[in-house]
This record gives C-alpha cells, structure tokens and sequence, in this order.
C-alpha cells in the first residue's frame, strides 16, 4: 500500500489549526487548564486540555464536538485544494462519543438539540455537500480505524479521494468516571514516567485527505505516503490493553507496510500516562522491536494536547507528517524517571530535537482491547 496524503487539519486545546498546534508542540506548550465547562465542587480534579471556545467559564453550549469536527475537515480539504464541495468525497469519522456532551445538556438543562445532530453526517452534509459519511465509534483507535478503511476504499477502486477524520470534546459523564477512578488527580499527563498518576482527557479533532495512488497530480501538495494500518480486536477485559493483541497490530502494520522495525525513524506513542497502559505498550513495542527497540526516536503529543480520545490517533499522524517537513520532533514533555520498560528506548526529553524522518509509526489503542497502528512515509 501507497496512498498520498494531500491535506491535513487539527485542532486542540493548543491551537486552532495544525500548523499552529504543531509550533506549540515543538516548543513543549501544553493547553491544561482550569475546567471550564464543569462545576468544579462536584469533581476531584479540575483540569483539562479544553479549546477555549465557550462564552465564559462554567456556560457549556452544545454541538461543541460538531464544530471541532466541521474546522479540522476544513482545514484538510483546503490543504488538498478540494474547496467546500465534498459531494463526492466519503467523510469517514471516528469518534469515541459523538455528540454525547449535546445529549447531556439536553437532558439535564434543556438545551435545544435534535436526535439528527446526534450523527455527523447531518453538518457534513450541511456544510460540504457530503453524502457519503460514515462514524465509528471505537474508542481511542476510532480515526485509525476509519483511516484503514478509508485506506480500503481507495484500494478497492471504491472511492478516489477519502477524508478521514477524528473528533471528540469532553463529556461530563466520562470525566465524571475518570475523576472517580483517579482518587488522586494527575496534576500533569506524564507519558511513560515512573511516577505517572493517569490521564487528563482533551478537546480536539484531526482530518486527512487521502488519495488514490494513480490519480496524484504533479504539483499536488503531499505530505506523506500511508503504508499500512494493522489492527486487533481482543475483547479481553473493559479498559485493560492485552500486551499480545497490542504486539500484533503492530506487526500487522508492518506486514501491510511491507516494512521492518528496523526501517522505522519515528514513533507516536499512545501514550495516556495511565500506569497499565504505558507499561502495556512499551512492553509490546519492545517485544517486536527486539535489538531495534533503540533506533527510532520515541515522543508522544498527550502530555500537551491531554487525551484527546477518539481523535488521538489522526492527531499524532497529523503530526508526524509535520515531523517529516520540518526534520523536528516535539518532545515528550513531564518525563522525569522513564519506565525501566522504556529503558534503551531514545526518548525525545525536555525540548525538541532534530531528526530526519523517513518513515513513522502511530499508535491508537482503545478501551475494549482495540488496537490501531498505522505507519506513514515521508513524500
């Protein structure tokens, strides 16, 4: 697998576009702050990674989700000189929660919302002419799922352009079940530390444009080239990661790729900060990595950018093709004392590094054991 890459957009709680978001990246600035759209006397802690587009603090609106979701397609189809007409063009969207903080204040305030608005493809379809959408709730991976099956209807000839594109915004319920599991708040998302406390979840949303390989124009903008996305199922436990179903998705990944560990220059943590789930995946790249485990350099973006659920995955490749541009790694920012799994692993600490990447690995794993790994090439 080939497919040109031809237009990006993303936004989060650290920038409104992603080029913007990746200069904050590079210079290790993170979007945590005071919650804005939560009473702060019902909850333990009180910060998130939220985009500031509320009216003032403790006023919450709904179709937040939605609008993320609208600015970062966008931004793609700009990037990729497709215009505002998507009529032709599939829109698939992964998301962990769609409009479920719509639903909330609907239920609870009486906010004006329609069962229609529920499902993206209403405002898709609005806003572009789309037609043709599709949302996948998967969790964590959902935008990397909806890329490997975008990636296949390009591949079965189904389709010649494809966005895919990931979305979600805080929801009251699921803060108010990390902020019980987590009797002490994480003051910082601390990806792979010894000291790790749990996660702190994000706004945010990521799109891409895809193309078939044939149809790629001379002088048409690429910024990268996917290979291949490996994904698994486990089904094992709720929340838990299973370290054998993590290691076979990686190594699908490379097998769609037709690549080795040894080929890899780059890889986007997961990375939550979570103590199961940083162990899990370090355990798993190192056991299929092997002696190699110590050549690409290692970053991930959470820290910064908090747990930006079902867009997680589509960010962190946003930002590996702008890694690929600039030949500049962001750091991962609050690593103190690596895991001892993480031992031999180099690092991007304390500020951003140069480095030529060639080719990168993203990770996207999602609470019921489901798995994504995509690996992109430079153009």
């Amino acid at each position: 697998m080939r497919l040109p890459i031809t237009g990006i957009g993303a936004v989060a709680s650290i920038g409104r576009n992603a080029g913007e978001i990746f200069t904050n990246l590079r210079a290790g600035r993170g979007g945590l702050g005071p919650m804005r759209g939560f009473d702060h006397d019902l909850y333990t802690g009180t910060q998130l990674f939220e985009i500031d587009d509320r009216p003032e603090p403790g006023v919450d609106r709904t179709l937040r989700a939605t609008g993320f979701l609208l600015d970062a397609v966008g931004q793609a189809a700009a990037s990729a000189g497709l215009g505002d007409d998507l009529s032709d063009c599939p829109v698939l969207v992964g998301t962990g929660l769609r409009e479920l903080r719509s639903a909330e204040l609907w239920w609870r305030d009486g906010a004006p919302f329609g069962p229609e608005r529920l499902h993206f493809g209403t405002a898709l379809r609005e806003r572009f002419g789309a037609a043709d959408t599709h949302t996948f709730s998967n969790a964590c991976s959902a935008s990397l799922y909806s890329l490997a099956l975008g990636a296949d209807l390009l591949e079965l000839d189904e389709a010649e352009t494809v966005i895919v594109a990931g979305v979600d915004s805080i929801t009251e319920s699921m803060f108010g079940l990390a902020d019980r599991v987590q009797p002490e708040p994480p003051g910082a998302l601390r990806t792979l530390d010894v000291n790790r406390k749990g996660t702190i979840l994000g706004d945010g949303a990521a799109a891409v444009v895809l193309r078939r390989e044939d149809l790629a124009e001379a002088g048409e903008t690429l910024w990268g080239w996917l290979r291949g996305v490996g994904m698994t199922c486990d089904a094992k436990h709720p929340t838990a990661p299973d370290q054998k179903y993590v290691a076979e998705a990686i190594r699908q990944a490379h097998r769609h790729a037709g690549t080795r560990p040894a080929d890899i220059d780059l890889l986007m943590l997961h990375g939550t900060g979570t103590p199961l789930n940083d162990l899990v995946e370090a355990s798993a790249y190192a056991e299929v990595f092997g002696e190699d485990a110590g050549g690409p350099v290692v970053t991930g973006i959470k820290p910064m950018t908090g747990h930006t659920s079902g867009s997680a995955g589509v960010l962190s490749l946003v930002t590996a093709l702008q890694v690929m541009a600039t030949g500049t790694v962001p750091p991962l920012v609050g690593l103190e004392q690596p895991i001892e799994e993480a031992a031999g692993f180099r690092l991007v600490r304390d500020q951003e590094a140069a480095h030529e990447v060639s080719l990168a690995q993203v990770h996207g794993f999602g609470f019921g054991g489901i798995n994504a790994v995509a690996i992109v090439e430079a153009p």
